[in-house]
């Protein structure tokens, strides 16, 4: 599974970067709905995991924040490298595998936008992203939303977490893209259960934008969500 992820977004991941400024589901939807959660970042230090080509570590180092990012594919790292001219710091990591290049403590802010649904089992992940996080530290998130995703893949097992795939054809030729399916319970319990109390949780809707561009998914997400935002605060 891991190899299908990455070679998805090797193959992604130029054309990815060339439109992640005005894509809709991206610019118009999650990123506004995310960004909202964050604290003031001048001056902090913000972890932003599985960067992608580093579009969130660039609105973030212009707030002022030192952004530490990393991803899983090598051609994510340098765009994203490409993409801030030398501001921050990037690095090719596994957001399933212990981050044993950040110090305990040493983060205000984790950020992790639309890659969870990689990862099979958010336990080492979580405790991971509590653990490099300061006193009162927050972790910001954006998911695939549950219930948009058990009818999306028509699942009949809705309790498990499952493999599932899907075909993007967004971002030139067809590509096959695979992820993990889970439930609401699986979405919530891997945070309260390590160390995190859930500050907020936000179901967002579309910007003005987003109907400009893509009226028709537009009106779709204005009926029912598919993506989920949550902030979290670190527990001592």
């Amino acid at each position: 599974m891991k190899e299908k992820i990455i070679a998805a977004y090797e193959q992604m991941a130029v054309k990815y970067d060339e439109l992640i400024d005005h894509k809709p589901h991206n610019a118009y939807y999650d990123r506004p709905n995310t960004l909202q959660l964050l604290p003031e970042v001048n001056g902090k230090t913000v972890l932003d995991a599985a960067c992608g080509p580093g579009k969130y570590a660039e609105i973030l180092l212009a707030k002022g924040a030192n952004v530490i990012g990393f991803d899983i594919s090598n051609k994510m790292v340098e765009l994203a490298k490409k993409r801030n001219q030398g501001k921050g710091e990037f690095f090719v990591h596994d957001v399933a595998e212990q981050l044993t290049r950040i110090a305990d403590a040493s983060c205000d802010v984790v950020l992790c936008a639309l890659a969870l649904h990689y990862v099979e089992d958010w336990t080492s992940t979580m405790k991971e992203f509590h653990r490099v996080l300061r006193t009162d530290g927050v972790l910001v998130i954006s998911i695939e939303h549950p219930f948009y995703e058990y009818e999306f893949f028509k699942s009949k097992k809705y309790f498990e977490v499952e493999p599932v795939s899907c075909t993007w054809k967004g971002f030139g030729s067809a590509i096959e893209v695979n992820s993990f399916r889970r439930s609401l319970s699986e979405c919530i319990t891997p945070l309260t259960s390590n160390g995190f109390f859930i500050d907020q949780l936000v179901e967002p809707k579309p910007t003005e934008e987003f109907k400009k561009l893509d009226p028709k998914h537009y009106k779709e997400l204005q009926a029912f969500p598919a993506f989920m935002c949550i902030r979290a605060i670190k527990r001592v």
